[in-house]
């Protein structure tokens, strides 16, 4: 069994995961690793690629796409340890949009450092979420985030758009969102014995700190302490959404009196008057329901992070 099996995904970053695997290639043979290389050919795929080769033996899995590969890689590694499994490693080379687990805990995009990062092998055991509702009522894992509301929508948007660089993507199709979405759906979120009924922008549900290559939505947020991170933010102009970017670009919008902080274990959204449109890391879950739960799982896998991260 190779110590290494590389799950590529060559759509992620609109083909740039394609333009990367020969380098990938390149590279793990200049650092010497043992590895196996499969390439993900439909949605899904890496879900089974990962359950199967946690089935093998394999020690450590690397993720060679964005957040949306990381998110089918976690899925099948939960799986597997549903099966009573012994669970490997997560290691990552960010090569899809946005990349925002890796920019979350501090792996670099550049391939040769990532790679450095996988040598040196520091590792921590982080918490994943489980997201229930819309396409996925008995759940859906995710290692990031559950975005409802404005940032679900700029997801499609942003999807929409040509191969841009991840942060001009994501601008562009915020700026779109802006005036695409603007009606608020009145909803109930119930969290750490807490409920806030309001109409609601954008419910932000964070295990990560960022979102959309260069928003921190969650700047103080840990992926081991058992918490999720809410900033939820309330109906308001386009203007004023406008006015809002530079606080997530610094990561300071709590400072803001339209946006709501939290913290918890377990998260409750229903919606009164209106769909509640979610994705998660990235993949649209839901777009016409109206009910989401969302609980905490604390220290289930191991990522191999750098050493002043691990």
């Amino acid at each position: 069994m190779k110590k290494y099996t590389v799950i590529a995904n060559p759509t992620a970053g609109h083909g740039n995961g394609l333009r990367a695997i020969p380098h990938i290639r390149q590279l793990f043979n200049e650092f010497h690793f043992e590895y196996d290389l499969v390439i993900t050919e439909r949605v899904g795929h890496a879900t089974e690629l990962a359950f199967q080769a946690t089935q093998e033996g394999c020690p450590i899995i690397v993720g060679a796409g964005g957040d949306g590969t990381l998110n089918e890689i976690v899925n099948g590694l939960m799986r597997a340890g549903k099966a009573g499994l012994p669970l490997p490693a997560i290691g990552v080379l960010g090569v899809g949009r946005g990349n925002d687990f890796g920019g979350s805990v501090g792996i670099p995009t550049d391939l040769k450092l990532a790679c450095q990062v996988l040598a040196e092998d520091h590792r921590r055991k982080i918490d994943i979420g489980c997201v229930y509702g819309g396409l996925y009522p008995e759940g859906r894992y995710f290692i990031n985030c559950v975005g409802v509301g404005f940032d679900a929508i700029g997801t499609i948007e942003a999807a929409k758009l040509p191969r841009w660089g991840g942060f001009l993507s994501f601008f562009v199709a915020i700026l779109k969102t802006i005036f695409l979405y603007n009606k608020a759906p009145l909803a109930t979120i119930k969290y750490d014995s807490q409920n806030l009924t309001q109409r609601s922008l954008m419910i932000s549900i964070m295990n990560g700190r960022r979102l959309g290559g260069a928003f921190w939505m969650a700047p103080n947020a840990k992926q081991d302490d058992g918490l999720l991170d809410l900033c939820i933010a309330q109906q308001m102009s386009p203007v004023r959404i406008f006015m809002l970017i530079p606080h997530f670009l610094r990561g300071t919008q709590a400072s803001q009196k339209t946006i709501t902080t939290g913290r918890a274990a377990t998260i409750e959204i229903t919606g009164h008057d209106g769909s509640l449109p979610a994705q998660t890391d990235g993949e649209i879950i839901c777009l016409n329901d109206s009910h989401l739960e969302i609980e905490l799982l604390p220290r289930q896998i191991d990522v191999i992070l750098p050493a002043r991260r691990a």
